[in-house]
């Protein structure tokens, strides 16, 4: 069994009952809700938070990032959840661009690739290799990736704004219309235009306060030498890059 297949084997493992796991059954995977937001707090109830929540974005938001979409292929038909599972518990946001371009309900067929703009994005470790991308803990679109195993990361370029938009607005079919490929090692979508890919498997998930952190292990890379310059996210606003 390969990277992927052993991603989504534990996947399917930790969303199964106990007595399922003791006698090896084998069942569709249950359908998994958002998460709620953790009961997390650096203070406790009667005391002011350090920080005020706009101020803490208002001054992250003057370090200009880049901007991923974070993709995963199609769960197959036998094993998708309820594709409105998450509409039950109301509008969620994937907690990224600093609340800027958030998407809400995920508005994408169980049947359908799942993807979400994301800028919360790094390189973590070289050996092995590693990447890294948080995502908020009541998206709806973060249990099909999860489910999936494995996902790939589109690194977009400055004339994909556009796009980036697309995958950051709920209740659509983000990738009607949308050019892609499969990424060699694990079926991701590959966004067609995109300077870089990086192709994962899910390696670990980490608790990270509202967020969690997704770690990925790199099964394949590669860029588009003809694409754009990269986009770039800055205090609200798309921009691009200019050599000084």
């Amino acid at each position: 069994m390969g990277h992927a297949g052993m991603a989504a084997a534990a996947v399917r493992y930790l969303r199964a009952a106990p007595a399922d796991r003791s006698r090896g059954a084998t069942h569709a995977p249950p359908v998994v809700d958002p998460l709620p937001r953790p009961d997390l707090r650096c203070v406790g109830e009667h005391e002011r938070a350090p920080v005020d929540q706009a101020e803490f974005r208002r001054v992250l938001g003057h370090f200009a990032t880049g901007v991923t979409v974070i993709t995963a292929p199609a769960i197959p038909v036998a094993a998708a959840p309820d594709a409105h599972a998450g509409e039950r518990t109301g509008a969620h946001t994937d907690g990224h661009l600093h609340g800027q371009l958030d998407g809400h309900l995920d508005g994408q067929s169980a049947d359908r690739p799942a993807g979400f703009a994301c800028q919360s994005f790094s390189a973590l470790s070289l050996d092995p290799p590693l990447v890294v991308f948080m995502v908020g803990r009541t998206s709806t679109t973060w249990p099909r990736i999860a489910r999936a195993g494995v996902f790939c990361v589109n690194v977009l370029g400055a004339d994909q704004g556009e796009l980036c938009r697309r995958f950051a607005v709920s209740g659509t079919d983000k990738f009607a219309g949308v050019a892609h490929t499969p990424a060699p090692a694990t079926g991701s979508p590959r966004l067609t235009g995109a300077p870089a890919w990086i192709d994962c498997t899910i390696h670990a998930v980490h608790p990270g306060g509202d967020h969690l952190i997704v770690v990925g292990r790199v099964e394949s890379l590669g860029t588009d030498t003809e694409a754009a310059p990269p986009l770039l996210f800055h205090r609200g606003r798309f921009g691009g890059f200019a050599v000084g």
